[in-house]
């Protein structure tokens, strides 16, 4: 029997489609229509299910704080309060981390949350040592520290806490509007220069935001944010990555929204699809525009020397080619001609003091 088409249906309010099979499982399984009509009922009953809910389990960290000596990634240590993102962004390299703890990097990695809740007494533990250097911390690099649980868990205002007592440096990646509820501490924290914000936006396009970030703050939102930060004093840049070859096509738009909202620093990088994100985007690609799928993904090979990803340090940010190029001169062009930086914000790492030191003491 030849193989059949199974159609998949986009789940209103997630990314991804399906729990993909992660790269470490054995067995895999598909739909396949058996010609008795049992596919067509079975759809039929799933679009009568209520929304997937969202899952959130503890864990018990051994370690928070990650390093790396990558070229091409311009911080050393970075902190991740969860696992998993409930903004369901389909383009997100760090699904595929959900395969370590034997979940799909598909539907599992946006609705089976992982929240670290001793990640406060560690990072306090971790300062404390006397072999600590202090270095910007950056918080959310892989899973967005604001996503909607942290309303709830307070995870990360815990660790901006720890932060603030040790006048450790730090800086925050973001697609939410909630970093807002904490500005009580980063504000006083940027005026010693100890603290920077950086909001993604990928898109003006609202229509488009909600297929590829269905969870994450609407574009219009995120402006606000970065108007209400810099309106408070908080060094602000924008990120307009990943740039998708004819999906979000308005980069240089998105870079004068953000400036007229007094973000000040710009940076970009474009698609990355590493492992299961490839067949998930994919899928994406054929639920959403099917007509320019092929399209969009030879020009993803085309800056990845024909593959679908390409690892290599040197190109992996920002791809190879002439497609890469054009992305590169667009950003450099625009950002110059608006007035952008494109340095981080400097902090200061003089001010650092170990968690618990009170005056004298801290010199022993």
């Amino acid at each position: 029997m030849p193989d059949a088409f199974i159609p998949i249906h986009a789940l209103k309010g997630r990314g991804a489609a399906t729990r993909l099979a992660h790269r470490f499982e054995r067995d895999s399984r598909s739909a396949f229509d058996d010609g008795w009509g049992t596919l067509e009922e079975g759809e039929a009953e799933a679009d009568g299910l209520p929304p997937l809910p969202t899952e959130v389990r503890f864990e018990d960290a051994k370690s928070v704080l990650s390093h790396n000596d990558s070229p091409d990634v311009s911080f050393d240590t970075s902190l991740n309060p969860y696992r998993g993102c409930e903004h369901g962004c389909i383009y997100c390299f760090a699904r595929p981390t959900h395969s370590y703890l034997n979940l799909s990097p598909g539907l599992d990695f946006e609705t089976k949350l992982i929240a670290k809740r001793n990640v406060a007494e560690l990072l306090r533990a971790e300062l404390g040592r006397k072999s600590y250097k202090p270095s910007p911390i950056i918080i959310g690099t892989a899973t967005d520290c604001y996503q909607p649980i942290e309303r709830e868990l307070r995870l990360t205002r815990s660790v901006i806490e720890v932060l603030k007592e040790a006048r450790h440096p730090f800086g925050i990646i973001t697609k939410s509007s909630a970093v807002e509820h904490d500005l009580d501490l980063i504000a006083p924290m940027a005026a010693e220069h100890l603290a920077a914000v950086y909001v993604t936006i990928t898109t003006l396009d609202g229509e488009l935001a909600r297929k590829l970030e269905p969870r994450a703050a609407a574009p219009h939102r995120r402006l606000r944010t970065l108007r209400t930060l810099a309106e408070a004093g908080v060094p602000v840049g924008v990120s307009v990555g990943p740039q998708i070859p004819f999906v979000n096509e308005d980069m240089e738009q998105v870079l004068e929204a953000a400036w007229d909202a007094g973000a000040r620093s710009a940076f970009y990088t474009v698609i990355r699809l590493p492992w299961e994100v490839a067949p998930l985007f994919k899928q994406w690609l054929e639920l959403h525009y099917p007509q320019r799928a092929g399209r969009i993904m030879e020009r993803i090979r085309e800056m990845r020397g024909g593959k679908d990803y390409d690892a290599d340090f040197a190109t992996r940010m920002k791809g190879s080619g002439v497609w890469a190029d054009l992305i590169r001169q667009r950003f450099e062009k625009a950002t110059k001609r608006i007035g952008f930086s494109n340095d981080r914000t400097p902090l200061d790492l003089s001010a650092f003091r170990p968690p618990g030191a009170v005056g004298q003491g801290s010199l022993f």
